[in-house]
């Protein structure tokens, strides 16, 4: 049986607003998330990414009266990300009502936090994050980023998803650095590379920006789940022409919208 593919707007948070950048920096605001957030509910969207995007390199908690004022707003599934450091911080982004916790810079930095974390909270709750780039130097030609993208760290992306993989987390999200916001597609070789090594599921991120792209991450990347942040969030297509598009091709959808 075939996998029912999920559609997942992404709100990167700073300052309270939703922004939204190209290769992570040039961030431009994109709105108010509880505005956002109920408007992609509204459209037909399975679940929401939440990211605080400056938590990390702030070296803050995440902004968890925001996050909570969103999750109140949906009854959508929401994945949390940015500045979790700590099992506290993944009690209080539950707490605050998020159905998953993603972590990124703090998993590569200390991956007995990651274990920690799937044994108080549960591996199906816990997302590992990767911020990756090319480097052909690596076995996947994809290297492990930190600090919201900016800090290289001479790690193959690949090894690292099976390495937090055998630490029991439950889903992958890795994010092409080079693809963020470039709308030139998703990097398929990382997102197929991930999801095959790992046989859990993968989120495709970073560089949506034709119809075709969110079929591609599917058919030739293995995805899971489709995230999206820009074409969303200024109008190039909603998450009812997606499912619309990925249904007419074979794709199974979550709630397919009505023939017609």
């Amino acid at each position: 049986m075939k996998k029912t593919i999920h559609i997942m707007p992404c709100l990167d948070i700073r300052d309270g607003r939703v922004v939204k950048g190209i290769h992570f920096v040039d961030l431009i605001d994109a709105g108010d998330p509880v505005a956002c957030a109920s408007a992609y509910e509204a459209s037909g969207a399975d679940e929401l990414g939440f990211l605080d995007i400056t938590a990390t390199v702030e070296k803050r908690r995440t902004v968890f009266d925001v996050l909570r004022r969103v999750t109140e707003a949906v009854t959508i599934p929401v994945t949390v990300g940015g500045g979790i450091r700590t099992p506290a911080d993944v009690e209080a982004a539950l707490a605050a009502g998020a159905a998953k916790v993603s972590i990124s810079s703090a998993a590569f930095r200390d991956p007995d936090f990651v274990a920690e974390a799937v044994k108080q909270f549960g591996g199906k709750r816990i997302v590992l994050a990767i911020d990756a780039d090319r480097n052909r130097k690596l076995p996947s030609q994809r290297e492990v980023y930190i600090d919201g993208g900016r800090t290289p760290t001479g790690t193959d992306a690949v090894e690292f998803a099976k390495r937090m993989a055998g630490l029991g987390v439950g889903e992958m999200l890795p994010t092409s650095k080079l693809g963020d916001g470039s709308k030139k597609g998703y990097d398929l070789d990382l997102i197929r590379g991930i999801a095959d090594a790992t046989k859990l599921p993968t989120v495709a991120s970073g560089g949506a920006g034709k119809l075709i792209h969110f079929l591609e991450a599917v058919k030739e990347g293995h995805a899971s789940t489709l995230l999206a942040a820009s074409v969303f969030h200024f109008g190039m297509f909603t998450v009812q022409q997606v499912k619309v598009y990925l249904a007419g091709r074979g794709v199974p959808v979550r709630n397919p919208p009505e023939p017609g």
